[in-house]
């Protein structure tokens, strides 16, 4: 069972912070992970097809404005959860859906909350789930996409 004081996290919602999808990040993302799609690469191209400017790969979404940024819920969660008597985490994975193309240029604020945490048997012990999502909306105020990761506590 989920202790109530891990419990208190469900919904609560973290400062936003601001990310620049710049476009030379964009390119050395994409030849990072080796997708050389021209919407990533060549702004000629893009054009051509309907953008404004070379677009990011699905699952880069610019980086921080201002130095580095803490994931301070997550932190916050996961003492929370040591503390009710399970300290060993695993990643339980990262899903995203996509709804708008993100531009070179694009000013994205990243905001993230707990959208739940729930419990699960397993081989005769209790694990807990936390559910972390995050909402990047771009300077006009639409929602670009959203990021569900997800802890295993045990």
């Amino acid at each position: 069972m989920v202790p109530d004081e891990v419990k208190e996290f469900i919904g609560k919602q973290y400062a936003p912070h601001i990310r620049l999808a710049e476009e030379g990040a964009i390119r050395r993302y994409a030849e990072a992970v080796g997708d050389d799609n021209p919407l990533y690469l060549d702004e000629e191209f893009a054009r051509r097809e309907g953008h404004s400017t070379v677009i990011a790969p699905p699952g880069f979404f610019g980086w921080p404005k201002k130095g580095a940024v803490v994931p301070q819920a997550i932190m916050e969660v996961r003492a929370a959860i040591t503390k009710a008597g399970y300290p060993r985490f695993l990643d339980g994975g990262i899903s995203f859906d996509f709804y708008l193309p993100i531009h070179a240029g694009d000013m994205l604020v990243a905001g993230m909350k707990v959208k739940d945490i729930y419990d699960r048997e397993s081989k005769g012990s209790t694990m807990i789930f936390s559910v972390f999502e995050t909402t990047y909306t771009n300077q006009n105020g639409d929602v670009v996409a959203r990021g569900y990761h997800t802890l295993v506590a045990r």
